[in-house]
C-alpha cells in the first residue's frame, strides 16, 4: 500500500474537501474495529493527502460515539505523518468572533470513559502530552492564516467536554474561569492517540458560536453551528489548499514520541498485544 504523509480529518459541516481530485474511496480495516467512514486518498494543489470525515459523510456518528483509536490507526497505516483535524468549536472569549480560526497550543479534557490509549493491555507506554498539540503545525496555520488575511487567534486552550449536547450557563462560565478559550467535543482522545501513532497532530478550529455564557448572545444550537459553518465553511477550505504546500515532510519530535515512552521492556511483550498494536509500534520490531 502506498504511503501517504498528509491527512485531513473534517469535523462537522466538513465533510468533503473542495477543490480536490479523488483518486480513490478505501476501506482501511484496524484491530480497533471500524474507522468512521471510507478514506478518501486525493490530490489538493497537487499533493496527495488522505480525508476522513469525522462522523462520516452523513453526520452519522456523535462524538461520544466516534471510534478515534479506528480512525487514528487508520491514518497510521496508510503512513500519515501529519494529520490536519478542521473542528467547529464555541467562543468562550469576546475577541474569538464566529467566522475566526483559532489554532490551540494547550487542551483541558472533560470528556468521560473515552477509549484514549493504544497501549491498554500488555504493553505500557506513557507518552510525553505536555504540549499536546505540533509547534510545527501551528507556526505553518498561523503564517498561512496571516498570508491569507483570515482572522485568526493562536496560543489557545481548547477545552473538550463530552457532549453530545452543549454547555449549561453555569459550565460555560466555569470553562471561562479556569482558562479555556475555545470548547469542542472532539480533540480528545484525537490529539493523545496521534501522538501514541507518532503522527503530528494540530486543529484547525472555526468558531461557530459563543456556547452558553454570552449575556447578548443566543446560546448555541446546532442549527446556529451549521449555519455559521456554511457561511465560512470556504474558509478552511482556502487554507488547506494553501498549506499542504507548506507542510512536506515535518521532521519533529512528534514523529519519536515512543521513543522515551514504552515502559515494558520489550522481551516481556505479549505477541497478542503486538499484533494488536500492529503498526502503532513498527519500527521498534525492525530494531
Amino acid at each position: 500500500m502506498e504511503k501517504i504523509s498528509i491527512g485531513i480529518i473534517g469535523g462537522s459541516g466538513i465533510y468533503n474537501l473542495k477543490n480536490i481530485e479523488i483518486i480513490d474511496k478505501i476501506d482501511v480495516k484496524t484491530p480497533f474495529g471500524k474507522p468512521s467512514s471510507k478514506y478518501v486518498i486525493a490530490k489538493l494543489n497537487g499533493v496527495k493527502i488522505v480525508f476522513l470525515p469525522r462522523h462520516d459523510k452523513h453526520h452519522t456518528i456523535s462524538p461520544s460515539n466516534l471510534n478515534f483509536r479506528a480512525n487514528i490507526y487508520g491514518f497510521k497505516k496508510l503512513g500519515v505523518r501529519t494529520l490536519i483535524s478542521i473542528s467547529a468549536v464555541g467562543s468562550l472569549r469576546e475577541e474569538i468572533k464566529p467566522g475566526h480560526l483559532i489554532f490551540p497550543n494547550q487542551i483541558i479534557d472533560r470528556t468521560k470513559g473515552r477509549e484514549s490509549s493504544f497501549f491498554d493491555d500488555g504493553i505500557v507506554a506513557h507518552v510525553g502530552f505536555g504540549e499536546p498539540f505540533c509547534d510545527c503545525l501551528d507556526n505553518i496555520f498561523s503564517q498561512a492564516a496571516f498570508d491569507l488575511s483570515i482572522p485568526f487567534h493562536s496560543k489557545k486552550t481548547y477545552l473538550c467536554m463530552e457532549g453530545p449536547a452543549f454547555s449549561t450557563k453555569a459550565e460555560s462560565l466555569f470553562h471561562r474561569s479556569i482558562g479555556a478559550d475555545i470548547i469542542g467535543m472532539t480533540a480528545i482522545p484525537e490529539a493523545k492517540l496521534a501522538r501514541e501513532a507518532e503522527i503530528c497532530y494540530g486543529v484547525i478550529a472555526m468558531a461557530t458560536d459563543y456556547d452558553s455564557w454570552h449575556e447578548s448572545e443566543e446560546h448555541v444550537t446546532t442549527s446556529m453551528v451549521l449555519e455559521t459553518l456554511k457561511k465560512n465553511g470556504d474558509t478552511a477550505n482556502t487554507m488547506l489548499y494553501y498549506i499542504v504546500k507548506k507542510i512536506g515532510e515535518i521532521e519533529c519530535s512528534c514523529n519519536k514520541a515512543l521513543d522515551s515512552a514504552i515502559s515494558t521492556d520489550k522481551k516481556y511483550w505479549k505477541k497478542s498485544s503486538i499484533k494488536k498494536l500492529g503498526v502503532i509500534i513498527e519500527r521498534f520490531l525492525k530494531k
